[in-house]
């Protein structure tokens, strides 16, 4: 009865073992999408940003109403900005009819097009404080995730709280798109740091219980880990952003 009890548990540990590892290699594959997204995302950046000929392909200089110089969208420029809502939505609804190779490189496109409608942060603000920020926006990042992966509590309910939080500040971004009232543009920024620094700990522990509902379903799992990595890499991205409000200086 001994021995028998002793081969439930061994087995037991080496299931849990499995998972374990499992689990370590599929989250190092999101990581290492996300990373790979950011690097694509921040070479495109840097090349059209850098690049006289690409700039004027997609932004043109504008005066502001107090005679400052300021870089609006082209005609093109908009459709490379719009573009990526478009393969985001395409990969939320679809990615499931898609194979996984297909999903794969709407992400590598999606990357670049986010890349090229971000070059104007590299000309707007100095090199230094993109720098800057880009660093405290990966130790939070990093410190949000990790909670997110070791917590044993469920944060469900923080999820749904946080969205609506995420829906709260998009009404008031495009509320702020007529008013330009500088106070809500203040507090929008806090919020958004705020909201997407919870929702890097909550897709972290999202992407875990992902992957154990998938099981060994590698097809499903592969395009998981895709999502999950759009998940954190919009997270990152948005902390990225909303800390520049108030770290960058501007030229």
């Amino acid at each position: 009865m001994a021995d028998f009890d002793n081969r439930i548990v061994r087995g037991a540990t080496t299931v849990a073992d499995t998972m374990d590892t499992g689990l370590r290699a599929h989250m190092l594959r999101v990581y290492n999408y996300m990373v790979g997204a950011l690097a694509l995302t921040g070479g495109v950046a840097y090349v059209v940003a850098n690049s006289p000929a690409l700039l004027n392909l997609f932004y043109h200089e504008v005066l502001t109403a107090n005679g400052a110089a300021s870089l609006a969208p082209t005609p093109l420029g908009w459709v490379m900005m719009l573009a990526p809502i478009g393969l985001v939505l395409l990969l939320s609804f679809r990615i499931m009819q898609m194979s996984q190779a297909a999903a794969q490189t709407t992400f590598w496109v999606y990357s670049a097009l986010t890349g090229a409608s971000l070059a104007s942060i590299l000309i707007v603000y100095t090199g230094a404080s993109v720098a800057m920020t880009f660093f405290v926006t990966a130790a939070t990042f990093g410190t949000m995730s990790l909670i997110g992966y070791t917590t044993k509590r469920d944060l469900t309910g923080m999820g749904h709280f946080l969205f609506m939080g995420l829906i709260g500040i998009l009404l008031a971004s495009l509320a702020n798109f007529f008013f330009k009232s500088p106070a809500i543009n203040f507090v929008v920024s806090i919020l958004g740091v705020l909201i997407f620094t919870g929702l890097t700990a909550w897709d972290t522990q999202k992407i875990k219980n992902t992957y154990y509902a998938v099981g060994g379903d590698t097809a499903v799992a592969g395009k998981a880990a895709i999502m999950g990595a759009l998940s954190l890499y919009l997270d990152f991205l948005n902390i990225f952003l909303f800390l520049l409000r108030f770290m960058g200086n501007r030229r």
